[in-house]
């Protein structure tokens, strides 16, 4: 009996040894958990596949795309950005790539990136200009303000975000203002989310910030407003991105969001496998709207989202993943 004990005591020392020696490569990682479902699925599944796949350390860090990549760029932390749009922050994105402080790794939202301001579809049903800011400039009495009646109202983004400082920019650059139109901050993404979905089950008018792909947008049928001028990458930079610049230009957006996975470079420099995985991770605007489809009619959160995925598209996954690895995380499945 002593000699079995012996024998499964420095078997299970010799596991844990290599478990020891295995999260030793990989280490503590921080990943950023950002306010949107995309970002929290994304964030969620990294920290599945990391911990179970690489013997990592992983653990999830509450920021957004402002005070993340900041922060990644001064202090190295957070180690990962699963879903950073920098086009939000073109000045603060450059310096830190310029001075060798973080890295674009892949494009994990693939085709799937759209950020603008959107109104209800049975609006433009009803009046087509409503399609065009010029013609929802033209009606603040559709777009009533909760603040005054007697204004419309822009719903912003939530603080933080660097889309916020665009909305604010382009209410200055367009004269909303003076059009009787009042910038609203919903105070969070759940107030946003709130403040949409309760003008559309009342048929009520709203215009408001969002980007797709997203559960609300995949839930109401919304259409992008047309700001009525091409976008122009200078101004975006110079001013339209810029919160301290004071006199901004009318811009839009991109026809499509620069949406990067970021890691800082001192991660990069130590953690070749992993990296080589977050270069391979990209999902397809179809199956990311399932997955955030999938959150909305569960109510489910990124970690709930991560393992549904996982489960059933291991023929996708995989693919990310040396074949070790993949049977790793299906084991931990």
């Amino acid at each position: 009996m002593n000699r079995f004990l012996g024998i499964a005591v420095v078997s299970l020392m010799g596991v844990f040894a290599s478990q020891q020696a295995q999260s030793a490569e990989c280490g503590d990682v921080t990943i950023a958990d950002m306010s949107s479902m995309s970002a929290e699925f994304l964030a969620a599944m990294d920290k599945f596949i990391l911990n179970n796949g690489f013997g990592c350390n992983a653990n999830l860090v509450a920021g957004d795309t402002v005070p993340g990549i900041t922060s990644m760029i001064e202090k190295g932390q957070p180690d990962i950005i699963p879903e950073g749009a920098v086009d939000v922050v073109p000045a603060l994105y450059k310096d830190g790539v310029d001075n060798g402080k973080i890295v674009a790794v892949s494009d994990p939202l693939s085709d799937a990136g759209n950020q603008g301001l959107w109104v209800p579809k049975y609006m433009v049903e009803k009046d087509a200009a409503l399609a065009s800011l010029a013609g929802v400039l033209q009606h603040p009495e559709l777009f009533a303000s909760p603040e005054n009646p007697d204004h419309g109202a822009i719903y912003n983004g939530a603080p933080g975000w660097g889309a916020t400082i665009i909305t604010a920019q382009l209410y200055k650059a367009n004269k909303m203002a003076e059009h009787k139109f009042d910038l609203i901050d919903p105070g969070s993404l759940a107030g946003l989310d709130s403040a949409i979905s309760r003008a559309y089950e009342r048929k009520e008018g709203i215009i408001a910030y969002y980007w797709s792909p997203t559960g609300l947008l995949g839930r109401h049928d919304m259409v992008k407003v047309d700001l009525g001028v091409q976008h122009d990458p200078s101004e975006w930079k110079r001013c339209t991105t810029n919160a301290e610049c004071t006199d901004p230009k009318p811009n839009s957006w991109t026809a499509s969001d620069n949406i990067k996975t970021l890691v800082a470079k001192p991660f990069l420099d130590q953690n070749a496998e992993v990296v080589e995985y977050l270069k391979k991770r990209q999902l397809s605007a179809t199956a990311i709207n399932k997955v955030l489809a999938w959150m909305n009619e569960n109510q489910a959160k990124g970690e709930d989202a991560a393992l549904h995925f996982l489960k059933e598209n291991q023929g996708v996954w995989t693919t990310w993943l040396a074949p070790e690895v993949a049977e790793k995380v299906k084991a931990a499945l």
